[in-house]
């Protein structure tokens, strides 16, 4: 079933413009210098996310490994003042290039209100989770970090293992996604401002990689191979890889820019106040202060997110997305490829990063209901 509230108001703005933006001109860095880097409103003391704790919420730092042997680090919400009932659980992660201290925490914590035991993590290679080298995105591992943390929960003595779902946010709604088609302990899965990273990294937005485009991608990143194998290390590099107006490919080791650019464009305005002012920074985030490794992009064009999307059935999917999110066109297509039962929900006013953190629209009373009535008590 599609659920739309309104449809107007779709934005043609681009990530692969973002990066176009951002790839030119900007010095390398790991790390940002401390002088440059904002300071989150909410780190401070012994509480390091971007958003104020809850006091209705219990929460505790857990690791857990993957079936790679990774060693994912979390945090876990509960509801204060448990009856002894064991919880409904659910596993949260997103959006690509953000840490569990950002919109996925807050996301956790909020369904903990909502009475729901809550896990909320970094995927392999990020964050304060493990993997050699740092700073790297794979869509077969980063699908099995959701298993990984449905393992996780369905060992607490909290949780019921039989009413355990999803929550994918941005470009990790994909693997959300994935997970679930090959898992069936996931009972549920719900995405926020969904983003299918193979079909973005390996196509480009709204498809728009020519097949020549597309070889030369490949021929970039094989030669950036070379390069990487003989240095040692990894290098930076945009991971979803723009050309200019001659038809060159552009590099750049940043997401985003230090400092917003005058007059620019409205995606990048939109990540930059999330990512790189006080509302959302964090400096353990990618798209706060770095880049992925150059060749990160290989294994999503041989990697398709969402080609089994049908195997959910007839476990339940809600895709929810922006009414003027430069995105929505993922979780429309999405919706119309899976097999009922399916839900759309679009968000009035609302664009692609609204949905990290605005709580006045995010439809967290939307997403209880919906995991409260497919994650029921056999």
């Amino acid at each position: 079933m599609n659920v739309e509230l309104q449809s107007q108001g779709r934005s043609r703005v681009s990530r692969r413009d973002l990066l176009q933006l951002t790839g030119g001109g900007v010095a390398a860095a790991t790390m940002l210098a401390a002088s440059s880097v904002p300071a989150s409103a909410a780190n401070s003391g012994s509480w390091d996310k971007t958003f104020p704790k809850s006091d209705r919420v219990d929460h505790r730092k857990v690791t857990f490994k993957n079936r790679f042997g990774i060693a994912l680090s979390g945090d876990l919400y509960l509801p204060k003042q448990g009856n002894g009932v064991r919880l409904p659980a659910l596993a949260v992660a997103g959006p690509f290039g953000a840490v569990k201290e950002q919109a996925s925490g807050l996301y956790a914590q909020t369904m903990a209100e909502h009475g729901f035991a809550s896990l909320a993590f970094d995927p392999s290679y990020t964050g304060q989770s493990g993997g050699q080298p740092r700073n790297v995105a794979s869509p077969d591992i980063n699908t099995e970090d959701f298993s990984a943390a449905v393992d996780f929960l369905g060992l607490q003595q909290s949780v019921d293992r039989a009413r355990i779902g999803v929550i994918g946010i941005c470009g990790y709604s994909g693997m959300a996604l994935t997970a679930a088609t090959s898992d069936s302990r996931i009972k549920a899965v719900a995405t926020a401002s969904m983003y299918d990273m193979s079909r973005s990294i390996s196509r480009s937005y709204r498809d728009s990689y020519t097949l020549e485009q597309r070889h030369k991608v490949i021929d970039y990143l094989s030669q950036q191979r070379w390069v990487d194998a003989e240095r040692g290390t990894p290098t930076l590099g945009l991971h979803e890889v723009p050309f200019d107006a001659a038809g060159n490919i552009v590099k750049g080791q940043r997401v985003l820019p230090e400092t917003l650019p005058a007059n620019p464009d409205p995606v990048v305005a939109a990540f930059f106040d999330y990512y790189r002012t006080p509302r959302g920074f964090h400096p353990r985030g990618i798209n706060s202060s770095t880049a992925w490794t150059a060749t990160t992009p290989m294994s999503f064009f041989s990697f398709p997110m969402c080609a089994n999307i049908e195997m959910i059935s007839p476990r339940p999917i809600l895709l929810i997305a922006g009414e003027k999110a430069h995105s929505r066109y993922y979780s429309e297509d999405l919706i119309k490829a899976a097999s009922d039962p399916k839900e759309l929900l679009i968000v009035p006013g609302a664009d692609h990063v609204d949905l990290y953190d605005r709580l006045e629209l995010i439809p967290f009373d939307t997403l209880a209901s919906f995991f409260t009535r497919h994650l029921h008590r056999g």
